[in-house]
């Protein structure tokens, strides 16, 4: 269940906005002062808030500051201000969206199911990767090819990860051996180049206009992607 922050001072307005998104099964926590909000905030660490401007302790501004300063956490901001420049402030400073009062509490559950799905989709884009047919999944440590899993033992995977986080750049052996083996590792830097030579085996279906891992010759490897 997705938790959302209501930071809103008129009780009135805070309790009907809770009441609509309860119905849609969220878990709501309302604050009716500034000064708390940041400090429920940071111990109830919201997927959501809701941010009224005008509030006693600290305003709406002072708040979306702190939250940015230490969270990507989604901010709507609620205010009676409909000038076009407070709204590109509250743009500007980092919030996600602007709802002008009075408001139907509909439309709040509406733009916050909206911003939700959003930063849902633009979260999963920084842990999962496409290349091509090739998908990698940097939270999960999974890899797909053409919808199928690749199976990899846990040091080849993590060679793999490295590269693939890090598309086009060339990783020097001794590189790979300090990130993957460790520091105190004393074998033959041979062992990047078999592990190497399994990964590629294992991707041997993702088609070469995609993508490849490539030996840079006396330099190490790189994990190439066409960026067109």
């Amino acid at each position: 269940m997705k938790k959302v922050l209501v930071v809103e001072d008129e009780m009135a307005i805070a309790r009907v906005i809770a009441a609509y998104l309860q119905k849609e099964h969220y878990e709501v926590v309302t604050v009716h002062d500034g000064a708390e909000a940041v400090h429920v905030f940071d111990r109830e660490q919201p997927n959501l808030v809701l941010l009224d401007i005008n509030l006693p302790g600290m305003d709406g501004w002072e708040i979306l500051t702190y939250i940015r300063q230490k969270s990507a956490c989604p901010v709507i901001m609620l205010t009676a201000l409909s000038e076009t420049e407070q709204k590109l402030s509250g743009l500007n400073q980092g919030a996600d969206d602007y709802i002008t009062k009075p408001f139907v509490a509909a439309e709040v559950v509406a733009r916050v199911n909206a911003v939700l799905r959003r930063f849902s989709n633009v979260m999963e884009r920084k842990h999962v990767r496409h290349y091509g047919s090739l998908k990698i999944d940097f939270q999960s440590h999974e890899v797909f090819l053409n919808g199928a899993k690749v199976l990899l033992t846990p040091r080849d995977l993590s060679v793999l990860l490295l590269l693939a986080e890090n598309p086009n750049q060339v990783f020097t052996r001794e590189h790979l051996l300090d990130s993957v083996w460790g520091m105190d590792y004393d074998g033959s830097d041979r062992a990047v180049d078999l592990v190497v030579k399994r990964v590629r085996k294992a991707l041997e279906n993702w088609p070469p206009n995609e993508g490849e891992i490539r030996t840079m010759h006396r330099l190490g490897y790189q994990f190439y992607v066409n960026e067109k």
